[in-house]
């Protein structure tokens, strides 16, 4: 048996939660194979791991859509090593939907103090909308890798986001109201500048780490480059972001909404010069994600010197074997995290980890 020195978890109790009524699920491997056929469970247990990590869904769902449909309230458990400890760390949304989060039995004032204690990278058929999705999808990447990294980017982030919500609601009922005032407008461009600078600079300086290892990583498991280019757009790099907010001043009237600032960067793909999320197989898409969240993964292990936990939900569907076999190998040997996969396939599974893996366990649902 392997476990990764720094972090892993043990075992895991879902109450309620989704499929499970009441379940436990002990881990005894590095890498976890967990297999069934579709509807029995298999992405709930990552989410599940996920929700331990994140504090909510990684699909977005209200707390409340969690909960299995015959009860109220669901309790989530996991119980870790983090740097040669045992912790245990616990979900629990009450029958009122109130959540409480546990570390170590002691319950936290805020849930987002809890980002970034235990790391967690997951993969899951989804995450094709970071690259085929809106700006949004990408600056999502973005936030949740450094929301984990540092826990005061998290709060600048609330901070600019609650200012833009002001700024756009006074710059509506302004329009309708058909007069300004000058000096409010100052106010939420002060703050807007002085939220949106931090995150610009935290998310360049990620940028410029991140985006060479992805086309590293990209090269290595689709076996070329294929001429692709990633970069980074964001209005704050095309010069002084008070003087833009000022001269677009006029267009944010007339739309009655903020146009300028870090709330519309994005990252363009381009693929031999061309829109990569119009031009790109099914394949290179699948390879392109695969290269931007083992980077994530390796980023969050630089700066924390914690491996984080790998979540790969039903990655192998319509992969080719060639993709398959450099996914694992690389993960086989540059990872010493616990690695989650799920599959259909328990034969899959086994065949292919067997072939790369030392010592791996599989669940069967």
């Amino acid at each position: 048996m392997y476990f990764a020195p720094m972090l892993s978890i043990k075992s895991l109790n879902l109450v309620q939660f989704r499929n499970y009524v009441q379940q436990r699920f002990d881990f005894t491997h590095r890498i976890v194979g967990i297999v069934g056929s579709n509807g029995t469970g298999k992405t709930n247990i990552l989410d599940a791991l996920y929700y331990l990590s994140f504090t909510k869904s990684y699909f977005n769902r209200p707390d409340a859509q969690n909960v299995h449909h015959a009860f109220q309230g669901m309790r989530i458990d996991g119980h870790y090593t983090l740097n040669n400890n045992d912790i245990a760390i616990t979900c629990i949304l009450r029958e009122n939907l109130k959540k409480e989060f546990y570390f170590d039995e002691l319950v936290y004032s805020k849930l987002s103090q809890h980002i970034g204690k235990i790391p967690c990278v997951m993969i899951a058929p989804d995450d094709v909308q970071i690259i085929t999705g809106t700006s949004e999808e990408r600056r999502k990447l973005m936030d949740s890798l450094l929301s984990q990294l540092y826990p005061d980017y998290l709060q600048h982030l609330i901070n600019y986001n609650k200012v833009l919500v002001q700024r756009n609601s006074y710059l509506k009922q302004s329009a309708e109201n058909g007069s300004f005032d000058s000096i409010i407008i100052e106010a939420f461009n002060d703050q807007l500048l002085k939220f949106g600078t931090i995150i610009f600079n935290y998310r360049k300086e990620l940028l410029d780490q991140l985006l060479p290892e992805i086309l590293s990583l990209y090269k290595y498991l689709a076996g070329k480059l294929e001429d692709i280019h990633i970069e980074y757009q964001s209005t704050l790099r095309n010069g002084d972001y008070a003087f833009q907010l000022k001269e677009s001043f006029q267009k944010d009237i007339v739309l009655s909404r903020t146009t300028v600032g870090i709330h519309k960067d994005d990252l363009l793909i381009t693929i031999q010069g061309q829109s990569f999320k119009q031009e790109a197989s099914q394949g290179q898409r699948k390879s392109l994600l695969f290269a931007i969240r083992l980077a994530e993964w390796i980023f969050i292990k630089k700066i924390t010197n914690l491996s984080p936990i790998l979540l790969l939900d039903d990655i192998f569907e319509k992969l080719d074997e060639n993709r398959m076999i450099q996914l694992l190998d690389w993960v086989n040997q540059h990872t010493d995290s616990q690695v989650f996969i799920t599959d259909t396939h328990k034969e899959r599974v086994e065949a292919l980890l067997s072939r790369h893996v030392v010592n791996f366990q599989v669940i069967q649902l």
